[in-house]
């Protein structure tokens, strides 16, 4: 019968979506996929990651020498000379047509940890920004698991108000063939019609919750509009859910994207300090120049000639000013890395908390699950009895119709307690970053 029920919603829901687009049974696994090719956080994300690697890439041009190339043509104007009170001045003719054409090459030797510490805080970052898709992705996968589970039961409650509505109409039925026959009150009619209006308005409800899910599941997954989805509910059956123990869970939150995250803040905040003491120390490089230049101005007369000359060497440059300024840039890097290792704490003591609260509810619902099945067991042996006590004459049509409407209402608040140990699983794995 429990079997019968579940192929009951499905056609029915079936029914629905083929009025008005096509119906895809879509399977966990799947959505996940979907969701990692189309949804447009998870691909913002991945965008995030490439920059932080190209970002990566440019810090590492700080190893690579520097080349430069100026060039440059000009008129230059006649001169004049005058004493130094500026009489007696004198006319100088100039070449008029100048140039000049410079090379200069640079290799950075020791810069004080500088190049190589901006490598590696361009490495941190580029770490945090697959950590935060990582969890981006976590986050996307359980909110869309979310909505699927919610699909899953409120295809139940389709269920049961088609169910309940079937019999209620049966019910009105008889009633009114016993009113005909002075068997019955109008006013029994009457509630029951109630009874029926109200059960029509769940059903509507119902209905409407699913296409709001159904049209956010589609659009997140990028597929085409009208698509019904229906969640594959056999391979829900079937998952193999365990409970582990709770000493499990927290020992796999130290792998979680939000630890490492934290704890990638903290050596982040260590990097800057390295940065800021770079800046005290010298700065070497080795230098190659050529320089080709004309006319010779330096001369009196000038000179309209080309001078080229070349020279190579080493070039140390410090900067004293960084004595004192960097002191409070340093003072301030500590303090944020002190923050960091603050908020390192804050965050294990948070999913210390958190995944306790998820696997005491993940107990929680398999003790429901299993109070559930003793309540179907004993709603079976009730349907059984009343149909005997009806089939008999000891029993009247409504015994008979609410005995089948408890069984089917266990039976499908049964498998909602399903629902509720995978939703409880699950939410353990996406905040250990395992979904």
């Amino acid at each position: 019968m429990k079997n019968r029920h579940w192929m009951i919603g499905v056609m029915c829901w079936g029914a629905v979506g083929m009025m008005s687009g096509q119906v895809r049974l879509l399977r966990m696994d799947e959505m996940f996929q979907l969701a990692d090719r189309n949804s447009k956080s998870i691909n913002l994300h991945a965008l995030a990651v490439d920059e932080a690697e190209q970002a990566v890439r440019v810090a590492r041009n700080g190893q690579l020498p520097t080349i430069q190339a100026a060039m440059e043509f000009k008129y230059i104007g006649d001169g004049c000379m005058t004493d130094r009170d500026f009489t007696n001045g004198i006319h100088a003719d100039m070449p008029h047509y100048g140039n000049s054409f410079v090379v200069k090459a640079s290799q950075v030797v020791y810069a004080g940890g500088r190049i190589s510490q901006s490598i590696e805080q361009a490495e941190l970052n580029r770490q945090v920004s697959e950590l935060e898709y990582r969890k981006n992705r976590q986050d996307v996968r359980f909110l869309l698991l979310g909505h699927y589970l919610d699909l899953y039961q409120l295809h139940n409650q389709q269920v049961v108000y088609q169910k309940n509505i079937e019999q209620t109409r049966l019910l009105v039925k008889d009633m009114q063939a016993a009113y005909r026959q002075g068997t019955a009150l109008k006013s029994d009619i009457t509630r029951y019609e109630l009874q029926l209006q109200n059960l029509e308005l769940g059903l509507t409800s119902t209905l409407n919750q699913i296409d709001v899910l159904n049209h956010r599941l589609v659009t997140t997954l990028g597929l085409e509009p009208g698509v019904h989805l229906v969640p594959d509910t056999t391979a829900l059956r079937q998952l193999s859910v365990d409970a582990e123990q709770e000493g499990f869970w927290q020992s796999e939150a130290k792998s979680s994207p939000q630890m490492q995250i934290a704890g990638l803040q903290v050596e982040l905040g260590k990097t800057s300090q390295q940065l800021i003491r770079s800046e005290r120390r010298p700065h070497i490089s080795l230098v190659a120049v050529n320089d080709f230049t004309g006319p010779i101005l330096v001369e009196v007369p000038p000179l309209d000639k080309n001078f080229t000359y070349w020279y190579a060497g080493v070039g140390i440059s410090y900067n004293f000013d960084a004595l004192f300024k960097s002191k409070r840039k340093l003072q301030q890097a500590k303090l944020h890395t002190r923050k960091m290792e603050a908020q390192q704490e804050l965050v294990a003591e948070e999913l210390d908390h958190t995944i306790h609260k998820a696997y005491v509810d993940l107990k929680e619902a398999y003790i429901r699950l299993r109070t559930q099945e003793k309540s179907l067991q004993l709603a079976h042996e009730n349907f059984h009895i009343v149909r005997q006590r009806y089939l008999n004459g000891l029993a009247l049509i409504t015994d008979m119709l609410d005995a089948s409407n408890t069984q089917l209402d266990t039976e499908l608040q049964l498998a909602n307690d399903q629902i509720e140990i995978l939703y409880q699983y699950y939410l353990l794995k996406k905040i250990t970053g395992t979904l």
